[in-house]
């Protein structure tokens, strides 16, 4: 079994910037591929950026390419995910999920984790 519990969420205004943690226990976390993921009121969940186990590989959706940046911890049970230049679009609860795999969640994947998630607020 694995648990996930995510934190750093928030009320900020645009341009700001905002790092989530999602902390994780259980057995072997350390190697499996890690996501965030979030859903918007009214809308669909969507994939934002997933990393592998090893912390190297990294993918992210295009519409916060080159604004967050998601990383992992050295002994590899938080993921972080930096937020920069944030904008009301951004707005949602954010979750981290972890599927059964060394490989970095993606658009495609279907995790088997999810945490309960954490809200991030921007105002314009």
């Amino acid at each position: 079994q694995v648990q996930l519990v995510e934190s750093g969420g928030g009320l900020v205004q645009a341009g700001g910037s905002l790092t989530l943690s999602c902390g994780a226990s259980g057995r072997t976390f350390s190697f499996r591929g890690m996501g965030w993921f979030r859903r918007a009121p009214g809308t669909d969940r969507e994939f934002v950026a997933g990393v592998d186990w090893s912390g190297r590989v990294t993918k992210y959706a295009d519409s916060v390419k080159d604004r967050f940046t998601i990383s992992r911890d050295a002994v590899k049970i938080t993921v972080y995910l930096q937020m920069t230049s944030l904008e009301p679009g951004d707005t949602g609860v954010y979750s981290c999920a972890t599927q059964n795999g060394l490989g970095a969640i993606t658009n495609d994947s279907m995790p088997t984790y999810w945490g309960q998630g954490t809200q991030v607020t921007v105002s314009s």
